[in-house]
């Protein structure tokens, strides 16, 4: 349930960015707006994974790239030293951005998940939902978020890594022959 809360609250701002140029024309009562606020602060941790993950996002796009030129263009014996030093430019990148973004979305929030909520949700509902947030169970439940995932990834990617595996082979393999003309490579198998 908590998931799904987490989701509609980040699906809702996604929606406020859209719509933020409508703003609301009835006042806010100022115990609505401490509610609001209070669930924004609940939700801090989710506003910053949900930045950490627009900002990782190009970094891992990069990555994809660079690993398929590694590849297909380094020679062997340079390759882990070379995406080693690759590796340590995108940290470099996460971690001087990370501050930022996470200052820029915490003053985003409440302009934009905070005015969904103000408008979408009754002062009764915005109670509930601080309640359950602060519920000694939903913390402990937030808590074994990371745990949960990274045992559910980690099956997940056993259990389908054979059948996955030699799709993304072909589908490097495909992608890289049509690319040889354009980018002078050999039509070598990507990944090998």
């Amino acid at each position: 349930m908590l998931t799904i809360l987490r989701s509609a609250v980040l699906a809702l701002a996604a929606s406020a960015l859209v719509s933020s140029a409508w703003a609301q024309a009835t006042p806010v009562s100022p115990a609505k707006k401490e509610l609001v606020a209070k669930v924004l602060e609940l939700q801090q941790s989710g506003i910053d994974g949900m930045a950490r993950s627009m900002l990782e996002q190009p970094a891992m796009q990069v990555m994809q790239q660079v690993n398929a030129i590694l590849a297909q263009r380094v020679p062997a014996d340079k390759r882990d030293a070379l995406a080693r030093e690759i590796e340590g430019d995108m940290r470099k990148y996460v971690n001087e951005s990370l501050p930022l973004m996470r200052e820029r979305a915490a003053k985003l929030a409440p302009t934009t998940i905070g005015a969904v909520l103000e408008d979408k949700l009754s002062e009764d509902e915005l109670k509930q939902i601080v309640a359950m947030l602060e519920s000694p169970a939903v913390r402990k439940y937030q808590s074994l978020q990371g745990d949960m995932q990274r045992s559910f990834a980690e099956k997940l990617v056993a259990e389908t890594r054979p059948t996955v595996q030699p799709r993304v082979q072909a589908m490097q393999q495909s992608i890289a022959k049509r690319l040889a003309p354009y980018t002078g490579a050999a039509s070598a198998p990507a990944g090998k």
